[in-house]
C-alpha cells in the first residue's frame, strides 16, 4: 500500500477542519488497506472446480485408466475383475478431484488471484458493511442532529463509500455523494491518495455548508485527521 506522509495527513486534517468551519456537520475519513480477505472464495472456486474440471475430461474423451497406465498399473483383462476395474477408475477420479481441490484453493488463496475472482457485487457489500460497521463503532450515529458523514476508502477492493448519517442524508439529495465519490476515486486512481481525501473533503464540506449551516454553540464532535486501518 502506498504510504502517507505526515504531510499528506496533516492536509487531510487541514482540510477537514476548514471544511467544518461552514458547517454544522462533521465529517470523518478512513482509509483502509483491505476490509477482509474473503477465506470463502478460494473454497467455492475450488469447490466448482474439483466438481466440473473432471466431469469436463470425461466429456472430452480422458478416461480413469490412462492414469493407471501411464504410471505402469496393471490392466485389467477378465471378466470377472471388471468390479476391480470401476473401482479403480472410481478412485481415480476421487483423485482428480482431490487434486484439483487442493491446487485451485492454493491459486486463489494468492491475494491478487483472490482479490481478481471475488465477484465485485461480494465486494461492494463487504466493503459497504465494513463502512458501516465503522460508522457505529465510531459513534458517528451520535453526533448531535446526526450530520456526521463517513468518508471511506478501501484500497485492496477499489472501493469508495460515504455514508451520511440521517441528518443529512434527509437533507441533502443523494446524487451529490455520487460526487464525493467521483472525487476521491479519481484521486486513488492517480495514486494520489491526499488529494483525493482533500478534495472529497472539500466537496462534502461544500455539501454540508448548503444543507446544515453553522448553529450556536457548535463543537467538534470528531478528530479531523485521516485514521489508517491496520491490515
Amino acid at each position: 500500500m502506498q504510504t502517507l506522509s505526515q504531510a499528506d495527513q496533516d492536509r487531510i486534517a487541514q482540510a477537514v477542519a476548514q471544511a467544518e468551519k461552514t458547517t454544522a456537520g462533521e465529517i470523518y475519513c478512513v482509509l483502509a488497506p483491505e476490509v477482509g480477505e474473503d477465506r470463502e472464495v478460494p473454497l467455492i472456486w475450488a469447490v466448482g472446480a474439483a466438481l466440473a474440471l473432471p466431469a469436463l475430461a470425461l466429456l472430452a474423451g480422458f478416461r480413469p485408466e490412462m492414469l493407471t497406465r501411464l504410471f505402469g498399473g496393471w490392466s485389467v483383462g477378465h471378466a470377472a475383475a471388471q468390479d476391480g476395474a470401476i473401482l479403480s477408475a472410481l478412485l481415480t477420479y476421487v483423485g482428480l478431484q482431490a487434486a484439483t481441490f487442493l491446487l485451485v484453493a492454493l491459486a486463489v488463496s494468492w491475494p491478487p488471484v483472490r482479490r481478481a475472482l471475488t465477484p465485485a457485487s461480494r465486494k461492494a457489500a463487504r466493503v459497504r458493511q465494513a463502512a458501516m460497521d465503522y460508522f457505529l463503532a465510531k459513534d458517528l450515529h451520535l453526533t448531535r442532529d446526526r450530520t456526521g458523514v463517513l468518508i471511506f476508502a478501501a484500497l485492496a477492493e477499489h472501493r469508495v463509500e460515504v455514508i451520511a448519517d440521517e441528518g443529512i442524508y434527509a437533507a441533502a439529495p443523494n446524487m451529490v455523494w455520487d460526487e464525493v465519490v467521483a472525487d476521491l476515486t479519481a484521486g486513488l486512481r492517480r495514486g494520489a491518495i491526499a488529494d483525493g481525501f482533500v478534495a472529497a473533503v472539500a466537496r462534502t464540506g461544500a455539501i454540508l455548508a448548503a444543507h446544515v449551516p453553522p448553529r450556536p454553540g457548535d463543537a467538534n464532535e470528531l478528530p479531523d485527521g485521516l485514521t489508517v486501518l491496520p491490515r
